[in-house]
């Protein structure tokens, strides 16, 4: 069985594809997609991450491809329908990045109200702006979750270490569930309403596609501060620009971007808005055990037909 590496992949993956007997790796991280269609179908699994893109074009000369998997949670670069059609498992790993993009989320909330970023900018700079960076505590307030899987359930365990308030809204889970978890249950409505925070935690589906807009950004707590490190997307950016520049919302906290790189979009410019270049799974931990996973899922799906995380073929 011969497994294709597309995109970057930490060593420990590649050594366990390398030390599987009856699988055989190649590692070709720098793949145009035309390249990659025209050498796809000698291979029986394909490695990616955010970058490749597997398309019904890709899939259709994939002839010999058996499982495309995703080492991350966010499988919006894959044609599912497609590749369930031509009976391709389509795997992620979304345990091995769920900490570390967790605490990233509470490392935003903390430095928004903190105004580190600004800090730092004006100390580099020969300034001294202690009165004017006057920030908030985040004891006691209110941290409203939108999604409540793996990230936002570790999301809402660190915010309770620090004796947040933690309510959330997640259509997929029952009430029970949520309160057993510490939190909560709210409706999304509630969330708007009461939160001092919001952190998403959701995939981007056509449900979810600019769930924060003109009318739910207004809908939030005067002062309120929204965090998203799940998908780009979730978030109308030119409502969210003005909702910050009014002063409605007191601020705005994004690891993530309707498009990636982003460039200079309007929000850049404004004080109240902090950000970060998709960092949220970028540590050294969570990349090995993103890989490890994912290589392991591979090979026992490639060698017997069954793994866990898959999210289309029912096996």
């Amino acid at each position: 069985m011969k497994v294709l590496v597309s995109d970057p992949l930490s060593d420990v993956g590649i050594e366990i594809f390398k030390n599987t007997p009856g699988i055989e790796v190649d590692v070709k991280t720098d793949l145009s997609p035309a390249e990659l269609e025209d050498i796809i179908g000698v291979y029986h699994g394909l490695s990616i991450r955010s970058k490749t893109k597997v398309t019904e074009n890709l899939i259709s000369k994939a002839k010999n491809l058996k499982v495309v998997g995703r080492a991350g949670i966010g499988l919006d670069n894959v044609d599912i329908p497609a590749a369930t059609k031509a009976n391709i498992a389509v795997m992620n790993t979304p345990h091995g990045n769920a900490i570390t993009t967790a605490e990233h989320a509470i490392a935003m909330i903390m430095a928004l109200s903190r105004h580190i970023p600004k800090a730092t900018a004006g100390m580099k700079d020969g300034k001294w702006e202690k009165k004017i960076l006057k920030g908030r505590e985040i004891f006691n307030k209110t941290l409203g979750l939108v999604g409540i899987g793996n990230i936002g359930s570790i999301v809402a365990d660190r915010a309770m270490g620090l004796r947040m308030k933690v309510i959330g809204y997640d259509p997929y889970k029952s009430h029970e569930a949520i309160q057993n978890l510490g939190i909560r249950p709210a409706t999304f409505d509630e969330i708007l309403a009461e939160s001092d925070y919001i952190s998403i935690h959701t995939p981007k589906t056509p449900e979810t596609t600019n769930l924060f807009n003109k009318e739910t950004l207004y809908r939030m707590k005067p002062g309120a501060m929204l965090i998203n490190c799940a998908r780009g997307g979730l978030i109308n950016e030119d409502d969210l620009h003005d909702a910050l520049k009014s002063g409605h919302l007191g601020g705005a906290a994004l690891d993530v971007f309707a498009t990636e790189p982003p460039g200079k979009i309007c929000l850049m410019d404004l004080d109240n808005f902090i950000c970060t270049c998709h960092l949220g799974a970028s540590t050294l931990e969570a990349q090995e055990n993103v890989a490890r996973d994912v290589a392991l899922q591979m090979v026992d799906y490639l060698l017997t037909g069954k793994a866990p995380n898959i999210v289309n073929l029912k096996k």
